[in-house]
């Protein structure tokens, strides 16, 4: 039994000071008391780490090498496309779990108690299947036993090169899966997570509207179990082909032909119309948003003003990984808001502030995207807890929601000191317990993959 002690703690019905919160030793919160003396690990400020609801890890290792521009004048998402598709030729088994382990070391000491994992990279580089099917995913799992991070693994059914029904080409190859395929696959992802530990939860992704037939998503989907993740309204162009083939927008043939509700978690949402948002956010959705990735690869804006004041709900992913920061991602969330509409505290309420109300929305949205029963400092829920240095020049002396919207809008990651996922202390001093061993591996591969783009 751990318990820790904190000047001040967000708690579900607002803050709260002199909180001992204690984790037992299964993991989850057994108890929340706030006005009490000191005891235990004593912290400043006390947060429900949130889940990072959208990642592909192996994307991590490209940082920083597409930004240049081609020959071609029009670069843009899909010419980046196709340098990962080279990119990910070279990827071993061996690369993947080097990689995993240091994107969710990054995750956790960004403040992530868990990784959505929407795992796509199945197979051999020329398509062959592995000895084990689920061999990648396999790795996956055991970089999050090496990080302990919480995990939610989404395998992902890919099974075309767009809407017309296109083989996939010689980059995706790696990807494809039949419906048949694709449910022995998650068969066998899930035995392989089977060793980790109990937090660990796993769900589906149909990779977008343009990888899957209609008759592929509704196969996948009948009967899952745990969370659906799918790519939504990303691209104009992913927008143009789906109403060529299918005679309506995304958004609009998914709401007309898909049981879509608070188990579906739709990643970016970027190319939505005013009415596509009003009529997608009451069905309580998450709206599966990666702000970094999205300005990075210019997907557009999302609607969040729209969204979230019809009650739709949010979550935080880092997709490309190309940063990973939490307060970096809210902050593009609302700045993004901002800069469209030419106002300011554009997510504010009366009476709840901007990093409060943004930092709430990805706790409550990326619990519900990752299936996992946590979400906030509530006994009987997992130990996701994140703390923050008040000493911290802009923290000092701040209270209430002023902290969050300090974290969000003046400071960084470099705050956070201490996270636990399911009770798992693996950030202590703001270092990862595993870092110089974690980080050597990744090193490793990067040699290996120095030459690939």
């Amino acid at each position: 039994m751990t318990v820790v002690w904190a000047k001040q703690a967000l708690l579900p019905g607002g803050w709260a000071r002199d909180v001992a919160v204690t984790i037992g030793a299964d993991g989850r919160i057994s108890a929340v008391s706030p006005g009490v003396a000191a005891r235990g690990q004593r912290v400043d400020i006390l947060l429900p780490a949130p889940a990072n609801l959208h990642s592909h890890a192996f994307q991590r290792a490209m940082a920083g090498l597409t930004e240049t521009r081609g020959p071609n004048p029009g670069d843009s998402f899909w010419t980046w496309r196709q340098l990962m598709f080279r990119f990910l030729d070279r990827l071993t088994p061996d690369h993947v779990q080097a990689i995993a382990a240091f994107v969710q070391m990054e995750m956790i000491e960004a403040g992530y108690a868990c990784n959505v994992e929407f795992h796509y990279l199945h197979h051999r580089p020329d398509g062959a299947l592995y000895d084990r099917l689920a061999e990648m995913a396999e790795r996956i799992a055991a970089a999050a036993v090496e990080t302990g991070i919480g995990l939610t693994l989404l395998p992902v059914h890919y099974q075309f090169g767009g809407c017309d029904g296109r083989p996939l080409g010689p980059g995706q190859i790696r990807f494809g899966t039949s419906p048949d395929m694709f449910l022995r696959l998650h068969e066998e992802s899930v035995a392989a997570l089977r060793g980790l530990p109990p937090d660990t939860a796993s769900g589906i992704a149909p990779h977008s509207l343009r990888a899957v037939s209609v008759a592929g998503l509704r196969a996948v989907t009948a009967g899952a179990k745990g969370p659906v993740h799918m790519h939504l309204a990303e691209q104009k162009a992913e927008v143009a082909e789906v109403l060529a083939a299918r005679g309506a927008r995304p958004v609009e043939w998914m709401l007309g032909n898909m049981p879509v509700g608070p188990e579906w978690c739709l990643i970016h949402l970027t190319q939505m119309t005013e009415s596509e948002t009003l009529a997608l956010a009451p069905t309580g959705a998450v709206a599966g948003l990666c702000p970094i990735t999205e300005a990075n690869l210019g997907d557009g804006i999302f609607d969040g003003v729209r969204w979230m004041g019809a009650g739709g709900r949010i979550g935080i992913g880092s997709d490309s990984n190309t940063r990973i920061g939490l307060s970096e991602e809210l902050r593009q969330l609302d700045h993004s808001q901002r800069l469209r509409d030419n106002s300011r505290a554009a997510l504010a309420l009366p009476g709840v502030s901007t990093g409060r109300r943004v930092f709430d929305g990805a706790v409550a949205g990326g619990a519900q995207a990752a299936g996992r029963g946590t979400g906030g400092i509530v006994a009987g829920e997992w130990a996701d807890l994140m703390t923050l240095d008040g000493t911290a020049v802009d923290l000092e002396g701040r209270t209430g929601d002023t902290v969050l919207d300090a974290f969000v809008f003046a400071g960084s990651d470099r705050m956070i000191r201490e996270v636990w996922a399911a009770g798992r202390h693996r950030v202590q001093d703001g270092r990862h317990v595993a870092r110089e061993a974690i980080t050597d591996a990744y090193r490793r591969a990067l040699r290996d993959l120095r030459d690939a783009i």
